[in-house]
């Protein structure tokens, strides 16, 4: 009878993954045994495995492994252990705990990412938090309106102008409040429609459905596009107060 051992993920995967991809089974695998971790114990494991099964590759496997244990230390999902006086060994972090049940875990760390930083103060208390409780359609409405209620008081608007037309009202190129009348004709109607087409798209998503919502990535990312037109409001508000 031929026995067989195995290392902690199969090595068509550890060949043939991307390392974020590979990070993830490992974590998978680590969570699974429940208790602290050790690289040494890890590689020496694996390292076992791979020449009992004559591996021909077994360094590469073992390096592949090693770029997943270092991406894993990288994003937190890997922290030193609470009782040990040593760094040898490690526990799995809460975040990496909640990475390794979702099958989406990706998708969220690479959002997470992307809104890695603080945000506009319009967006930090009132998107952040809706965000990361994984309401993407509430968060990139809420970002969205933000910049519209920005947009309106820099502008001394009333609430009559909404949306779109509040946008070109505010940024009209041939002397909206908020429009830097030294800046080149076409540059001021770009940035008219920068706003106008961003709020357009994203802000009633009820209408649009521009934003695919159980895409975290993506709603990232509107809600970083609203923070750059907050930055770009603020530098308005600064040249008109300085006028």
């Amino acid at each position: 009878m031929t026995m067989s051992m195995s290392g902690p993920v199969p090595t068509d995967q550890i060949r043939g993954l991307p390392t974020a991809d590979l990070a993830l089974l490992l974590l998978q695998a680590l969570v699974k045994n429940n208790g602290p971790v050790n690289a040494d114990s890890l590689f020496r494991g694996s390292e076992q495995a791979f020449h009992h099964n004559k591996e021909r590759d077994a360094n590469f496997l073992l390096e592949r492994l090693s770029d997943a244990w270092a991406w894993l230390e990288a994003h937190g999902l890997i922290g030193p252990g609470i009782q040990s006086n040593t760094t040898t060994w490690q526990r799995v972090t809460t975040q990496g705990r909640e990475l390794a049940s979702d099958a989406s875990a990706l998708r969220k760390l690479w959002a997470a990412e992307r809104l890695a930083g603080k945000l506009d103060p319009g967006l930090e208390n009132k998107v952040r938090s809706i965000f990361n409780l994984g309401d993407y359609e509430t968060a990139c409405f809420a970002a969205m309106k933000a910049v519209e209620v920005e947009v309106r008081q820099a502008a001394g608007l009333d609430t009559a102008a909404i949306g779109v037309d509040l946008m070109r009202l505010a940024f009209r190129p041939d002397g909206g409040p908020l429009t830097d009348m030294e800046a080149h004709p076409g540059e001021r109607r770009a940035l008219m429609e920068l706003f106008a087409g961003a709020i357009g798209s994203f802000k009633n998503p009820a209408s649009h459905r521009t934003v695919h919502f159980d895409d975290p990535v993506e709603a990232a990312e509107v809600i970083q596009t609203a923070d750059l037109l907050l930055r770009l409001l603020r530098r308005a508000q600064r040249r008109r107060s300085s006028t």
